[in-house]
């Protein structure tokens, strides 16, 4: 998946954004950014202004690239708000809550996780590094950008648990 859209909008802009030839958004000043899911092989993004004004992005997707990992072994709490890891070692909230971001001042979706029993854990977000979890130091939010987050905790090699967080667009409403 990508992000497409303006850059920087005039209030007044608007935009189609096009894959492969099909119409797939249409982006405007207040809502500037469109998620973009590309197939394997080669992608095409254009982002037209205007029948004489677009900007053409290419993208070449490898075959299993962007696979998702296996959570069908994952259960969840009778109330439908855990989700469990197979493997026992961790669980997370299923509902994404809204709170500030430390690192980036804004109010974005987050997920907490949980350390299930003392393991130490190596948490990632996406493929980056995040902290690790154990008895001293249980559970952590996980702040989830825009789209589909993937969020891993690693027993070292022993295993390695997987949850499958969508960000919706990366921000939030904070409530009172």
């Amino acid at each position: 998946m990508v992000q497409a859209g303006l850059f920087n909008p005039r209030r007044s802009a608007t935009a189609t954004v096009v894959l492969n030839d099909a119409p797939v958004s249409t982006v405007t000043a207040a809502d500037p950014a469109a998620n973009v899911w590309l197939a394997d092989g080669a992608n095409n993004i254009v982002v037209a202004l205007s029948r004489k004004t677009a900007d053409s992005y290419a993208f070449n997707v490898s075959p299993g690239m962007c696979q998702l990992p296996d959570t069908s072994g994952n259960t969840f709490s009778a109330d439908g708000s855990l989700e469990y890891a197979a493997s026992g070692k961790s669980y997370a909230t299923v509902a994404p809550g809204c709170a500030v971001s430390p690192a980036k001042g804004q109010p974005q979706p987050y997920a907490n996780l949980f350390d299930n029993g003392g393991f130490l854990l190596n948490f990632s977000v996406n493929g980056v590094p995040l902290t690790q979890l154990s008895a001293t130091r249980p559970h952590t939010p996980v702040f989830l950008g825009a789209g589909q987050n993937v969020i891993s905790a690693a027993n070292g090699s022993l295993s390695i648990d997987y949850y499958l967080r969508d960000g919706g667009t990366g921000g939030c409403a904070l409530t009172q």
